[in-house]
């Protein structure tokens, strides 16, 4: 038996399912997408009846029939997949169109959980390019009045005899340079130049943990649960450490109850990924590294926003943790995701490996 590849190897490079098909829809080729959906290899694939492996296998066989006849150029409609080992089918989007050859049609399933994903991704990178200009010129909009506010305040001072006046200038000194200090932060992510060396995710975690554990000694446990066979890869070691760290420290701030009866627990875990899609890409393998709490959970007003920036759910926070943390995440082709309920919150950290 031989398998026509070559032909149709550029479909493995693509992140949803497809399949090439003749006649009635007897397999020609699958690519390595449709061999994770179905749980099956292409070897055992070929040369079966795709159909078959709908819940109803009708409106692929009348598609089939009309993709040959030219009846159009392409077919969409939603449909249910059957899959190896899974109990629930899987609802997809089919395409069918005609290929280039005689009685050949191309038959393309994107999964609706996938196809809902990817617009979640593509509207939270959007946000997030957003946020980085609002961010970006606003604080350039601040900074220059802020300047002379503080130099005017300076130069005040230095006139007044009475002390009780220049604690009035005083207190414009300090709000201006605290204000300063938020402005730099905004600015920071900006401003720091992209150090890339050979990072081990496993040095990040430890760094993480040994800092989480410094800062609260008593009450919160972290746990390691690390799959030590995933790679180094090129990235900001400080970026990363920073970027982990910030979820770790709202993770510790929001477990302040459980730290004081002496039950929190942060989890740092990390697997790998393989034939994953994200930020409209696929990658051949990823890192998957979670940072879990057992802590209230993210408040439902603010679990859409949270990586917006100035949003908080503590009393006193800044609201630029998170946001800085998806910043580096996403220079480095990454991703962060938060899934979250009372006693549950999981942040989610994807970036491509080699």
């Amino acid at each position: 038996m031989t398998v026509p590849v070559a032909r149709f190897q550029a479909f493995d490079l693509l992140a949803t399912p497809v399949a090439v098909l003749q006649g009635q829809g007897r397999v020609r080729f699958v690519n390595a997408a449709l061999e994770d959906a179905l749980g099956m290899s292409r070897r055992t694939l070929y040369d079966t009846h795709l159909p078959d492996y709908f819940v109803d296998p009708q409106p692929l066989i009348s598609a089939l029939s009309g993709a040959q006849s030219n009846e159009f150029a392409a077919l969409r409609y939603e449909a249910q997949l059957r899959r190896l080992h899974h109990e629930d089918p899987l609802p997809v989007h089919v395409i069918v169109a005609p290929s280039d050859q005689p009685h050949e049609v191309i038959v393309e399933l994107l999964p609706v959980e996938q196809q809902t994903r990817q617009e979640r991704e593509d509207r939270l990178s959007e946000q997030a390019q957003a946020n980085k200009e609002l961010i970006r010129n606003l604080a350039h909009e601040i900074k220059n009045p802020l300047g002379g506010i503080r130099g005017s305040a300076q130069l005040l001072e230095m006139e007044l005899d009475s002390k009780d006046l220049t604690e009035y200038t005083q207190v414009i000194i300090h709000e201006a340079d605290r204000l300063q200090t938020l402005v730099d932060r905004l600015l920071a992510p900006h401003r720091r130049p992209h150090v890339v060396s050979d990072v081990n995710i496993h040095e990040v975690c430890e760094r993480v943990r040994a800092l989480i554990l410094a800062e609260f000694p008593k009450g919160l446990k972290v746990v390691r649960d690390y799959d030590i066979s995933i790679p180094e890869f090129r990235g900001d070691r400080e970026q990363l450490i920073q970027a982990v760290l910030n979820i770790a420290h709202n993770a510790a701030q929001a477990l302040q109850e459980r730290i004081a009866q002496g039950d929190a627990q942060i989890t740092l875990k990390s697997r790998i990924l393989r034939q994953v899609t994200f930020g409209k890409q696929r990658y051949r393998l990823a890192l998957e590294l979670h940072v879990m709490d057992n802590g209230p959970g993210v408040p439902d007003s603010i679990k859409d926003r949270i990586f917006f920036p100035l949003i908080s759910g503590r009393e006193g926070g800044s609201g630029l943790g998170l946001t800085l943390a998806q910043t580096f995440v996403q220079q480095h082709h990454g991703m962060i995701e938060c899934d979250s309920e009372p006693g549950r919150t999981d942040f989610k950290i994807l970036i491509p490996l080699p």
